[in-house]
């Protein structure tokens, strides 16, 4: 009698666990599926405060910067920069001790891809990225969008990006769109949404053009922080065919939709350089981003300079492929006038960190170019913070501290040991900062991340809802 009750009671604690297992599924699912129109999660208000006593980086040629200054916000907006800022009323930070400077802005991150951490291995190539994520990402419904995402933007809150460009190449659907930008929306960061076509589409179909009008109408009006574009499939036969690849013909059907509605266009050009061929087809424009930079010709740089045609490099995932993929172009992109910003990729094997990138670029640029010292660390950062904002057209918004623009603000701790008796302050971001030194982190006036820890985001939820996604994808595509 004793062992049945026990058995009984067992049955009953597994039904009740499940039960509650499958009602925090469904309002997960109703969430992540719920558009434009449902409430946004409750983010920290817009304040007045000021920061005091930091070694102030402006990134602003015009403002210089400041061995010790303030930084005064107000509203969500920057209004003074100064050795010495009068505001009675304000809260006080204090910066003693560390350097203030605009937040990063990464440039292309495959938010989606964020979930297969767990299952992506570097050492054994059937389960490398590109493998992993063309057939986990066939199974993904809208809440593993949802958590997904939500587990990057975690990250690049942690490591001081307050602007990202959510390179969006596996939208299932309506829902799945939504569900990408309810999560950017829930966790307040600022960024580009670039609408894609999913994992394992017919190169013979058109993007779905309508449902970007619909996103356009639906989600940005009311969304200051969300701006829109596209993420064209591969163009040419020398591009590679897992990430779609498709003709002159259906690019200017996909490109054109998207040149109506007045939405900026970006491109993946790994492999053989597709850039005369889309000059060839009027393709080419200020409005376009190509990224991964690695095989192109003298005269193709002199194309994208006159065009006014933009880069993005993402060194960490970059430095680690074949030479005969070619090699990261950073100092030939500078030298020809070309514009070029910095992006994190993805972070299923590698993870977010600015200050790696940066210092990637600048010892391959010191390894691989006559004249090392063209490049400087000022320079560095100048690529991850406005050239970033410049690229995705942010440039008068963010980017910089210059008054009057939003607050998107970070505080990065020199004292601790790695960054203890700095020197010069760009010296020290690019060859000695790591994620860890991030001690605030401030999008648009809202303070989300305070003395190292989140202020409204529940991490170990992400956590867990993230990882619970890589389980149920194993599981769907049978690799448990």
């Amino acid at each position: 009698m004793t062992s049945n009750s026990i058995n009984r009671r067992n049955v009953l604690i597994g039904a009740t666990a499940l039960t509650a297992a499958a009602a925090t599924a469904g309002r997960a699912a109703a969430q992540a599926n719920a558009g434009a129109a449902a409430p946004a999660a409750a983010l920290p208000a817009r304040g007045e405060f000021v920061i005091r006593g930091a070694n102030v980086l402006t990134m602003d040629p015009a403002l210089g910067d400041l061995a010790v200054g303030d930084v005064y916000v107000r509203d969500g907006a920057i209004i003074a920069v100064a050795a010495n800022v009068d505001a009675p009323s304000a809260e006080v930070i204090d910066g003693a001790g560390m350097i203030c400077m605009p937040g990063f802005v990464e440039t292309h991150w495959h938010l989606w891809t964020s979930s297969c951490r767990p299952v992506v291995r570097e050492d054994n190539p059937k389960l490398g990225y590109f493998p992993v994520t063309a057939t986990l990402g066939t199974f993904y419904q809208p809440e593993h969008s949802y958590r997904a995402v939500k587990h990057g933007l975690a990250e690049a809150l942690y490591a001081g990006i307050t602007t990202t460009h959510n390179w969006a190449h596996n939208v299932r659907s309506p829902a799945h769109a939504d569900a990408e930008l309810r999560a950017m929306r829930d966790v307040g960061i600022r960024g580009r949404f670039s609408y894609g076509t999913p994992q394992g589409y017919a190169n013979e179909l058109p993007m779905d053009s309508p449902d970007l009008a619909r996103v356009k109408k639906e989600w940005l009006p009311d969304n200051p922080l969300l701006t829109l574009g596209i993420c064209s499939r591969n163009i040419g036969g020398g591009t590679s065919p897992g990430r779609g690849l498709i003709t002159t013909d259906m690019a200017k059907r996909d490109w054109g939709a998207a040149r109506d509605l007045g939405l900026p266009i970006t491109m993946h050009t790994s492999s053989a350089s597709p850039i005369k061929l889309l000059e060839e087809a009027g393709l080419l424009g200020s409005d376009v981003q190509l990224v991964h930079a690695l095989l192109t010709t003298p005269e193709e740089r002199q194309i994208l300079a006159a065009r006014g045609t933009s880069y993005s490099t993402a060194p960490q995932g970059e430095s680690r492929r074949a030479s005969k993929v070619g090699e990261i172009q950073l100092g030939e992109l500078l030298d020809a006038g070309v514009k070029v910003s910095m992006s994190i990729d993805h972070i299923a094997n590698s993870n977010c960190d600015c200050f790696s990138c940066m210092r990637t670029l600048y010892s391959l640029y010191q390894h691989r170019m006559p004249d090392p010292s063209k490049l400087t660390t000022r320079r560095l950062v100048q690529l991850a913070t406005i050239d970033g904002a410049i690229a995705l057209g942010l440039d008068k918004q963010v980017g910089s501290l210059t008054p009057g623009k939003r607050a998107d603000i970070i505080l990065i701790r020199t004292s601790d040991p790695n960054m203890a008796l700095m020197g010069d302050p760009y010296d020290a971001l690019v060859n000695l900062a790591q994620p860890g030194n991030v001690d605030l982190v401030v999008v648009d006036g809202r303070i989300l991340r305070r003395a190292g820890a989140y202020t409204a985001l529940d991490y170990k939820q992400v956590i867990a809802d993230s990882g619970q996604t890589a389980s149920e994808l194993r599981a769907l595509a049978k690799w448990m």
